[in-house]
Parts: structure tokens; C-alpha cells; sequence
């Protein structure tokens, strides 16, 4: 399999033109094809001899990615589902702005990127893990997806969350050199600090992205205030308690000045009581982090249900009380298979790729 474009760094690129003999200002001209023009094949680079772009496809693909479908919501979320070169799927979701946040005319645009096909981490509230782990992405297979987004969307991605499918810690080295080259100022451009990357809880790995220099924002899918309450929607929290956890975040705090984030996806009944919410509140508070509250989205296979409104607001009022920043994301792509892995899942069964998964 030939490597992407879209995973070749300006460097190893320009290392490449060298090798072969060819002028090193034409490594210049391919980065601005690919990631400021967008081209969707290398015979529309026509700036180039005809010569060295059939040298390129001889040693290049473009691309990672083969777009198979998009959904779209109501409120104008969407959903790509990509084709990898091995036949297994991937998607991201394009988010619009919450206009409460930033204002009814706000054009603002994140894309919830994917880091892995499947997932070995099991969150009991996903369809990325219902079917297994698969495998890593690679660099092109992640910062691919940003530019597939902008490609199809003909809109620019204002910001990133890596929180799609998969554990983004579990993929660190492809995950950080993907970063290099959706923050590099020769290929995508975008700054690091609209980058937010989101994790179960992966201890070690919170503390090595501590010490990376990039000011990257960090996002933990806590999801319960408690050992008890989070155990049974987190297996991760077994070998990472929730004293570990905050241990790691103590660390992240002193070593980065952007503010922490914490997920917390509300389940009817499991962990959405208002003494969840005190507890919350706490540590929140303690580690000045704000929260992001996620009612539930419905998943087939998966018995949990979402609250009624009213109780999202009760508990996010909890929150504000106690001096918390409280988002509470009450409509984003409900009306479509919004759930991370949702739509790749039924696409790989009805292909027969994978069996359709029992109910846990």
C-alpha cells in the first residue's frame, strides 16, 4: 500500500524530492495543493510537470480516506462516514456553534475527529467498542479526516475534539503526528489551541501529554463523580481509580495553563442524581476545570436511556450553584446516528464485516 500525502510530513516530504533528484521548491507547491487548495486528485496539480506527477502516483496516494456517506441533522450536524484502504470504516461529525455560546450569526464549526477503528476500552455507553478493537489510525488517517470535513463541507473546521471512536491516548505516537500536521504552518494551520483532546482516563499517558510542548486542551470522559457510580460505566476507572485520575490532572494543571474539561454523559438512573452533581461540583471546583453535561444518545444494542430535560437542568443547576462553568448540550445531532461508532457500526454490519452485536 502506498503512503498517503495527507501523513507526510513538510520534512520527510522535502526528503523525498531530494532523494529523487527533483527541485526541492516543488515539495512546497505539493503541501499547498493538498492542504491549502484541497485538490482531490495529483493530476489536478498543474503547476507540476506531467513527469513528476506521475512520479507522485507511482509513490504517493492522495489520500487515506474514500468518502461513503454523509448524514445530516436538523441543526445542520454532520456525519461522514469514510472507507479505509482495508474495508473497514471510520467517521468524524461536524459539529455547528452552540449559538448560546457564541451568538445566533456565529459560523463556527468543530469536527469530532476519530483516532481508531473500534475500541478496546468498552465505555458502556458507546457504539465505537460494541463490535472490538480493529486497529490504530495512522497520521494520514486522522488529519485526513479534517481536511475530508473541510473538502466535502467547502466550510473551514474552526476546532478540533478528539473524542470520535476510540481512545486518542491509546494511539498517542500517530495521534501527536497527526497533530504536527493539522497545526503545522505548511500544511493545515490550525492552533493547538483549539485542539481538545478527550480520554477515558489513560493515567500515563495524561502525564506524557503534560509535558508536550503544545498548549493542547485535555477533556476526560469522566461520566461518574465516584468509584461506584463510574465503575459501571467505565472499565477504564478500574485500573485508574478516580483518586488516580485527579493525581494525573493535578500533574496536566501544573505543567499547562489551558483549562481542563469534563465530560459527563447523562444516563437516567445511573449517574445522573443530584448527589452525583454535588460531588461533581467539588472536584470540578478543586481542579478549576469546567463541564460539558451530554444527555444521553440512544444506541442500538444498548439499554440506557436519556433523562428528561428538565432533570439535565436540575443537575447542571447543581453545578452552577456551586460556582462551576456548566455547559448542558441538549440537541447536537440527535436526530441522526450521533453516537460515536454509531453509523460505521451499522455500515460494517450490513456488510457482513462484522456480526451484529448482542446487547449488554
Amino acid at each position: 500500500m502506498l503512503p498517503a500525502l495527507t501523513g507526510i510530513s513538510p520534512e520527510k516530504l522535502a526528503a523525498w524530492f531530494k532523494e529523487s533528484g527533483e527541485p526541492a521548491f516543488r515539495a512546497d507547491q505539493i503541501l499547498e495543493w493538498v492542504w491549502k487548495k484541497k485538490v482531490t486528485s495529483i493530476d489536478a496539480m498543474t503547476n507540476l510537470p506531467a513527469a513528476l506527477r506521475e512520479k507522485l502516483k507511482e509513490s504517493f496516494r492522495l489520500s487515506a480516506l474514500e468518502h461513503s456517506t454523509t448524514q445530516g441533522s436538523a441543526d445542520t450536524t454532520r456525519k461522514f462516514l469514510f472507507r479505509l484502504h482495508d474495508g473497514r470504516y471510520v467517521e468524524s461529525v461536524l459539529i455547528p456553534a452552540n449559538p448560546a455560546l457564541y451568538g445566533e450569526k456565529s459560523d463556527r464549526r468543530t469536527l469530532c475527529v476519530s483516532s481508531q477503528v473500534g475500541c478496546a476500552y468498552g465505555c458502556k455507553f458507546c457504539a465505537s467498542g460494541l463490535a472490538g478493537f480493529t486497529r490504530n489510525l495512522d497520521a494520514a488517517e486522522i488529519a485526513g479526516q479534517v481536511l475530508a470535513a473541510e473538502q466535502l463541507s467547502g466550510e473551514r473546521v474552526d476546532s478540533l475534539v478528539f473524542m470520535g471512536m476510540g481512545e486518542p491516548l491509546a494511539n498517542l505516537e500517530h495521534l501527536l503526528a497527526a497533530i504536527a500536521l493539522i497545526t503545522g504552518p505548511k500544511t493545515l494551520h490550525l492552533g493547538a489551541r483549539h485542539l481538545t483532546i478527550s480520554t477515558s482516563g489513560l493515567v500515563p499517558q495524561i502525564k506524557q501529554l503534560a509535558e508536550h510542548p503544545q498548549q493542547i486542551r485535555l477533556a476526560i470522559s469522566l461520566h461518574g463523580a465516584t468509584d461506584e457510580v463510574r465503575q459501571q460505566i467505565m472499565p477504564v476507572n478500574k485500573k485508574w481509580p478516580v483518586a488516580e485520575l485527579f493525581e494525573s490532572l493535578n500533574y496536566w494543571n501544573s505543567k499547562k495553563t489551558q483549562k481542563l474539561t469534563l465530560e459527563y454523559i447523562l444516563i437516567n438512573g445511573i449517574n445522573d442524581s443530584l448527589e452525583q452533581a454535588a460531588i461533581l461540583s467539588r472536584h470540578a471546583r478543586r481542579l478549576g476545570a469546567k463541564v460539558n453535561l451530554i444527555p444521553y444518545n440512544t444506541v442500538e444494542g444498548l439499554e440506557w436511556k436519556r433523562p428528561p430535560n428538565a432533570h439535565c437542568r436540575a443537575f447542571q443547576e447543581v453545578l452552577k450553584q456551586a460556582g462551576v462553568t456548566a455547559n448542558l448540550r441538549l440537541e447536537k445531532g440527535h436526530d441522526i446516528d450521533a453516537a460515536c461508532g454509531q453509523l460505521r457500526l451499522k455500515q460494517e454490519t450490513s456488510e457482513g464485516i462484522i456480526p451484529a452485536p448482542a446487547k449488554r
